[in-house]
């Protein structure tokens, strides 16, 4: 993978740089103000941010012999690590890569034995360190992951979310008085975006 800052120009190889933008994008109508500290970090435009993402969308839905596996190796290079799960009887790849925005976290796509990928997000690295997840005032915004939060407050319950790439959490986590409170999490990526109490 290119470690080059700045998305690469139209025409060029797709690289890291611009699938975080990518990523970035997706994120942008939670917490536009990370999102945009985020973009200068990695050098880019807003135009960028746009061109990076119809790029990726048209390699997404091009028509060929890709699978969504082939379609990630072909943007990102080899993964980092490849991993075997084992879900109920599914047996699973799981291909992680490096994001450099996010150093204590990888992307991961879980493909099917077919290649088909049927889940893409971020998780926490091995030896990263978690955070601690104890009240409503650890839960900020970009610290940790759609699988800590449910893990964190049991039992949460899973919620459809707004898009194919969001997920949602219901379920009830103390205040800063220690007063259960109930809560709605928004994540995207698998990355907590926002929160909002719901009684």
């Amino acid at each position: 993978m290119s470690a080059r800052r700045g998305p690469a120009p139209t025409g060029e190889p797709f690289t890291v740089t611009d699938f975080q933008l990518v990523l970035l994008r997706r994120m942008a109508d939670h917490n536009p103000e990370l999102v945009e500290d985020a973009r200068r970090e990695l050098g880019a435009s807003v135009a960028q941010m746009r061109e990076a993402n119809r790029r990726y969308q048209a390699r997404r839905h091009v028509r060929g012999p890709l699978t969504t596996r082939s379609l990630y190796r072909s943007l990102l290079g080899a993964p980092e690590q490849t991993v075997n799960r084992q879900i109920g009887d599914l047996t699973c790849e799981a291909l992680q890569w490096r994001v450099p925005l996010w150093p204590g976290l990888l992307f991961e796509a879980l493909a099917g034995p077919n290649g088909a990928v049927w889940n893409e997000w971020l998780v926490r690295a091995p030896g990263a360190p978690a955070p601690t997840l104890r009240t409503l005032d650890d839960l900020v915004p970009w610290s940790c992951t759609v699988d800590e939060v449910s893990e964190a407050f049991p039992p949460a319950r899973p919620l459809e979310g707004s898009a194919p790439t969001r997920w949602g959490l219901a379920f009830a986590a103390p205040d800063a008085k220690g007063t259960l409170r109930d809560v709605r999490a928004e994540f995207t990526y698998g990355l907590l975006q926002r929160w909002t109490l719901t009684g």
